[in-house]
């Protein structure tokens, strides 16, 4: 069980800090480093400067966290150490008699505490959102060519878009305490060719039969670090779906469909959600391939109005980028401690295209074009840097249809649970007013 709560915990595999490569900025390689995390002894350790590795211009690399298995320790006093003396075993009458114990208390009181600890919580099996089950229930829902059943007759919203299919095989990763599930998923990218997993999510709202015939507003939620080979927002333990579910029932948020792809192609490397010159086309990937696939599987809205990002840190960056380039396609963003400009080290020796990504570029374009309106919110904790940043990039571009917030977390950190503390604190309200919310049928 996690214990620590500064720190948002990895799915099932650890997440690696960046290497300590150079960075790329200004057209130059080589200036500043990365600093990786440590864990020892069962405690996560800051990273050495927990706001991300400051460059000789003032500017703040990714501040990411990382994540490695704890140390076994070996016998007291050292390596030379000698074992204590170990206990004899038990007999195996006294062995039988602890197994059939353990049988009664499953059976017994112990099954409460077992389905507690989600021993029998289904992970794995098979998932369906709103469509037609297959036969065999232990089966893959749907497959590549096979399109979902026929949905409800949309309402009288022309902006509601039915599932289009093919449905995808989704599995649970996990349940939530109200019955609703995380699933994970498969994709290959029909437009950028890149193919990686994807973790959804949908509020219990979007299986009532009163919003059958309603669209749902989407949330792309994109993490920080190496987002690969899991995204953190499917860890239930952040509480991001909780925290909307909660904002629903106080009639503060939008009931949101979360789509959480990983947001690199490997480990090793970021590539700032774009398509760099030679490399996969990650740009593509989060802007085309992700909205399609969201599209062929849930009810959402065919216009912008049902559209918008939400990331931490690398992944602020790229929500943030991707509403100020597809403003056609997303209109708005929450980017909690965010970066402003572009970074990979890929970059290099691609200045046009590094420009034709950059935040700051990209807002002024929007600015000469007079839109259409953007909306931007930041969320920054007080106990980490980048507020200036922020601050800012606010003051120069915080001007006709590009529309800009920042809000506080006070004594709040960088990192995943403390920006979903921002976002019931009054984030997610913000964009509940930006986006266009489901529909349920009268009576």
């Amino acid at each position: 069980m996690h214990q620590d709560p500064q720190r948002p915990r990895p799915d099932d595999q650890p997440y690696q800090s960046h290497p300590p490569y150079p960075a790329y900025q200004q057209g130059q390689y080589g200036q500043g480093q990365y600093q990786q995390g440590q864990y020892q002894q069962g405690q996560y350790l800051q990273e050495q400067d927990q706001q991300g590795a400051h460059r000789p211009d003032g500017s703040q690399a990714h501040a990411h966290e990382a994540y490695v298995p704890p140390h076994i320790p070996g016998p007291p006093g050292g390596p030379g150490a000698q074992e204590p003396p170990r206990r004899p075993r038990r007999s195996r009458r006294v062995l039988w008699t602890s197994v059939a114990m353990a049988c009664v208390l499953v059976l017994g009181g112990g099954g409460f505490a077992a389905w507690k600890l989600d021993w029998f919580s289904g992970n794995g099996s098979s998932v369906s959102f709103g469509t037609t089950p297959p036969a065999d229930a232990g089966a893959a829902q749907g497959s590549p060519g096979e399109a979902p059943a026929s949905p409800p007759a949309p309402s009288g919203d022309p902006d509601v878009q039915p599932a289009t299919g093919p449905s995808a095989p989704f599995k649970q990763t996990a349940k939530l305490d109200d019955g609703t599930i995380i699933a994970k998923t498969r994709l290959k990218g029909a437009k950028s060719g890149f193919e990686g997993d994807v973790w959804v999510w949908t509020p219990k709202e979007y299986g009532e039969p009163k919003y059958a015939k309603s669209g749902f507003p989407v949330l792309i939620a994109l993490p920080g670090g190496n987002g690969f080979p899991n995204n953190y927002w499917a860890d239930r333990s952040l509480g991001l779906q909780k925290a909307i579910t909660e904002g629903v029932r106080a009639g503060t948020s939008h009931p949101f469909i979360l789509i959480m792809p990983v947001l690199n192609p490997d480990a090793k490397y970021y590539y700032d959600g774009s398509d760099i010159p030679g490399q996969p086309k990650m740009g593509t990937w989060i802007a085309e391939d992700v909205p399609d696939f969201t599209r062929a599987n849930f009810r959402t809205y065919k216009s912008r109005d049902g559209w918008a990002f939400m990331g931490s840190s690398s992944g602020a960056f790229v929500g943030m980028k991707q509403v100020l380039q597809h403003p056609d396609k997303f209109k708005a963003v929450i980017a909690s401690g965010g970066e402003i400009v572009p970074d990979s080290p890929f970059w290099k020796g691609h200045q046009a295209e590094m420009d034709a990504n950059n935040p700051e570029k990209l807002a002024q374009k929007l600015i000469d074009a007079g839109g259409p309106e953007v909306y931007i919110n930041f969320q920054i904790g007080t106990k980490e840097s980048g507020k200036e940043r922020m601050t800012q990039f606010r003051e120069k571009y915080a001007r006709g249809p590009v529309k800009m917030t920042i809000r506080d977390i006070q004594n709040g950190e960088h990192n995943g649970w403390h920006y979903v503390r921002g976002m019931k604190e009054g984030s997610l309200e913000w964009v509940s007013k930006v986006l266009k919310g489901p529909k349920p049928e009268a009576g």
